[in-house]
């Protein structure tokens, strides 16, 4: 049980008692910066969360690719993916980097 994942409950109780609010108001501030984020990768192609990373929106070109069951080449089209880069302090401070 030790690999248990927060859950968005614990996410907002732990909001609200960081920030002495009550669970009402961190959800709606946890909303709120979701749908922020969601709008401004839409706008301007990237949200960033400062000390985390960033989100962002990145064009993949048209390319040939092969269906593994046949072997038959195959056209992808271009699409538009979301990313998410972490930040290197928040990289550094879940995996620390080695010292030569």
């Amino acid at each position: 049980m030790a690999n248990q994942r927060m859950t968005q409950t614990q996410l907002v109780r732990s909001l609200a008692e960081g920030n002495e609010v009550n669970n009402k108001t961190a959800r709606g501030f946890l909303e709120t910066l979701a749908s922020m984020a969601i709008a401004e990768v839409k706008k301007n192609g990237v949200f960033v969360l400062p000390g985390i990373g960033r989100l962002v929106r990145v064009d993949r070109k048209a390319r040939m690719g092969r269906n593994p069951a046949t072997g038959e080449a195959i056209k992808i089209p271009a699409k538009k993916v979301v990313k998410f880069r972490v930040a290197k302090a928040a990289k550094d401070a879940i995996v620390p980097p080695k010292k030569k």
